[in-house]
Formats: C-alpha cells, structure tokens, sequence
C-alpha cells in the first residue's frame, strides 16, 4: 500500500465537541490503497461519554421548538450543498465510489436534511371523539406524537454520506439525541458533516459521531438508554442485534437479492439501460442492486442481446475520473467472497456471458445464465457486479420467481400493462414495487425498507420520524 505524506488527522465528534480520542483509525482509499486521513475508533470510555451526553441533552433536544429544529436541518442542508464538490470528493477518496455517483449521494444528503426539517414541521397529532356508546358520553381525546428519547444508529459503507443522514436526521427533526455509529472505512465525510452540525443552535451533546470497533457497537446496541435502535446493514448482523437490543424499539433496513421483470410490453431499449445501470451501479454494493432479471421468454433472447451489448459499456476504472462508472470492491474480502460465489455458480452449470474473474481490487461487470436457483450468487444477496438472467414463461411465473426468496426489498417491473401492474402491487412480496424503473431507484423521502429478511419497519424521513416519536393519548371525561 502507499501512503501519502501528510495526511490529515480528523477528530471524531463526541458529544458536541471535536475530540482525538480513542484508537488511531487509518482511512485508505480501496482504488489505490493511499491513506487518505487518519481518524479514532471510540472505545468504551467515549461511548459511555457521548451516551450520558446524549441522555441529558434529550431533555432539551424534547422541547425545540419546530422551527428551530427545522432551521437547523436547513443550515445542514445548505452547507451540504455549498460544499458539494470538496464532500463528493472526499466520499470518493475514502469508498471508492465512482465520482459521477458520489456527488449524486451528496446531493441526496442534502434534500435529506432539508426534507427533514420541512417533516420537523408536520409532526402532528389528531381530535378524537371517545364517546363511541352510552356510558362514554361526553368523552373525547387528542394525542399527538412525543420524542421517544435517544436514538442509537449504525450507518453502512456503501452509502457513508446519505444514509448517516437517514440516521441523523430525523432523529433532529423528532426532537431526539443521537449517538451514530458511521462505517470505520469511510467515516469522514460524515464527520465533515459533524461541522455543520457544529454550526447549529442544538443543544451540545444532541449528537455524537463516532466510529467503533465491534465490541463498543456491540454496546451501543445493548445500552437500554437508547430506545431506538435504526440500523442499516446485512441481513445477519441485523438479526443479531435485534436479539441483543433488548427492550428498545428496533428499525432494520437490510438487504436483498433485487429482482425485476420485463414483459413483451416494455419499451426494451429503456429497460436494458437501466438494468444495467442498477445492476452494476457502485460495483453492486448496494442493497437494492439488480441482481435476478426474469424476462418473458417471447422476448428474452433479444433482451439478452441488447443487454450484453450494453454492459461491453460499462467502464472500470479510477473512481475520480468523471467517465468512470465502475469502481473498486470496498476490500480484498469482498472480491474473494465474490469470486467464490461465481465460481461455485459456474460448477454447478451456470454460463459467465461476461467477467467472471476477478483484477485485483476490481470485480468486473458479471452477467450469469443458468444459474441453479439453489446457488449463492442468486439466492443470497451478493453485494457485487453480477446479475443473473432467466426467462420465463409468463408475467404470473416471474411475479413467482420474485416471491421465491427469502428476501423482499424493492422489485422493478417493466411493463406498460397496466392490468399487469396493479396484479404486481397485489402480489409481489416486498416493500416497493418500482414501475418501468429498477429496484435500485430511490427518492429519501419515500417509505423505504423491506420484509421477509430485508428488514423491519420503513425509512424515509416522515416514516422514520414516526418511529422516531411515540403516541400519547390525553383524554377527556367531559368537554372542559
């Protein structure tokens, strides 16, 4: 690996101030193996530091008025956006992620904050009459929404900017504290953000940013102080800490082995543009990738055709070269776990009509054909550039296929049928189903998780904010 000379030091961000402490935490570029910054894993004095500021900053955190938690998110949003440029590069450095891509996650970021604050703004309640017979005559009620009390969040690598803000945010716009664990390889675009934050009228200690080695996250998740837990990650580490959360509510948002269909009504130039795009997009780390494609057999060898075609595209390279739309795998770990799910694909019959092998810290764009349903790389969420293909019979065989795992996310279905579409919202087992578009589309403030394995409850801002906030009834024996 290389090093470059003068790298930077970044403090974490422990209740409300700036702080080098904790372990030393190198932060490498995973295109080139340069030392991008160097930053601190909190340990278990910082936690409990940042947790006992978080707790008696709740007590203010509670009581902002709507408008100051709303002007604060807006600050956020509009810094966020004055440094687009320097924040998308930074992201890129230390992910990997192709510069094209990393500015659009901070633009993300920054309608996440501002939608935030404008939902800060909606948190209302509701007149009830009680008097539903006789003996209640007379009674009536109002509830309305109060913070549930610090929130414990757990952000991803893959998207280390604007799902932190799915975290953060909300959790201001409720009138909750925070303590947020960010990904450790690539904290520093997020603590970047801590600045911002920095620049607000919050109460100190409202929010804690804070990179952990596992067992230090493992307290985060157990600490019965927090009562939110909102993480977002792979699906059996998510399990597992709803298991050790103990009694505070827990909001997963997990993965998946997005599906999508095409049938003979789809506009075919459109859709194979954008499966391949949501196939391949961030190398596959993402967890609503396409990563099954059943296309109706009437049409299937053309799609075939035009989408091989398409893919010969898709080009790998430096990340911050704006052509680039391929990037590195986030480590040596994820491309040797990759290739063996290939590879084990490949023996037991399945056909590499692409890559296939891996280069180096690059996995190259891998299309797969007759892949047994029983393989890795189709029923587990590979997290990697391949997809599989697979034709089948008829609309009602693919809406079978899709329900056919263990996973249910999001499902982009291509079609302009709209008998075919409505049976599709009917029918398909997952949390979203994406119209002539991929599974990988996404607006923040749309309800946003899964079921089955894929999680549990919704994100999205006004759907985290509820989780964010409990109900509290106040009822009336007779009208004052």
């Amino acid at each position: 690996m290389t090093t470059q000379v003068g790298a930077p030091t970044v403090p974490i961000y422990l209740a409300g101030e700036f702080a080098e402490a904790g372990a030393p935490l190198e932060v490498r570029n995973p295109a080139s193996g340069e030392l991008v910054a160097t930053t601190f894993q909190a340990g278990p004095a910082e936690l409990e530091r940042a947790t006992v500021a978080a707790v008696e900053a709740f007590g203010r955190t509670r009581r902002l008025a709507s408008y100051e938690r709303r002007d604060a998110l807006a600050h956020v949003a509009e810094r966020i956006g004055q440094d687009a440029d320097e924040l998308a590069e930074l992201l890129t450095r230390e992910s990997g992620k192709p510069i094209r891509d990393a500015r659009g996650e901070v633009a993300r970021a920054s309608l996440t904050f501002r939608t935030a604050g404008e939902e800060a703004l909606r948190i209302t309640g509701e007149w009830m009459p009680l008097d539903w017979n006789a003996a209640n005559k007379g009674r009536s009620g109002i509830w309305r929404r109060y913070p549930i009390g610090p929130v414990a969040g757990i952000s991803p690598f893959n998207f280390p900017l604007n799902l932190a803000a799915h975290k953060v945010a909300p959790a201001i716009a409720a009138g909750c504290s925070i303590v947020l664990k960010p990904p450790s390889k690539d904290p520093l675009v997020m603590l970047r953000v801590a600045g911002y934050l920095d620049e607000t009228d919050l109460p100190k200690g409202a929010v804690s940013i804070l990179p952990m080695d596992r067992p230090t996250g493992d307290a985060l998740v157990g600490d019965e102080r927090f009562k939110l837990l909102t993480f977002t990650g792979s699906p059996s580490v998510g399990w597992k800490m709803k298991a050790e959360a103990g009694k505070k509510k827990v909001v997963l948002e997990l993965g998946g082995n997005a599906g999508a269909i095409v049938d003979e009504t789809a506009d075919l130039e459109w859709a194979v543009a954008r499966l391949v795009y949501g196939s391949f997009a961030y190398a596959g780390q993402v967890c609503i990738s396409v990563q099954r494609i059943y296309v109706v057999a009437s049409i299937y060898e053309e799609f075939e055709r035009r989408f091989i075609e398409k893919v010969r595209d898709v080009k790998a390279g430096d990340p911050l070269d704006p052509d680039t739309n391929l990037g590195p795998m986030v480590d040596a770990r994820a491309v040797a776990r990759t290739d063996e799910w290939v590879r084990e694909a490949l023996a037991g019959g399945a056909r590499a009509l692409t890559g296939g092998k891996p280069d180096g810290q690059f996995y190259p764009p891998t299309v797969l054909v007759d892949v047994p349903r029983d393989a890795r790389v189709c029923g587990e969420e590979v997290f990697a550039p391949v997809v599989n293909l697979f034709a089948v019979p008829d609309f009602p065989s693919a809406i079978d296929e899709i329900n056919n795992a263990r996973f249910g996310l999001q499902c982009g279905l291509f079609t302009n049928d709209l008998e075919r579409t409505l049976l599709a919202h009917d029918e398909l087992e997952v949390g979203g189903v994406i119209v002539n578009d991929v599974p990988t589309w996404r607006i923040d403030p749309m309800p946003y998780g899964g079921v089955k394995d894929s999680g549990l409850g919704r994100e999205g801002l006004r759907w985290s904010i509820e989780d964010m906030t409990e109900t509290r009834l106040l009822a009336f024996a007779r009208p004052l």
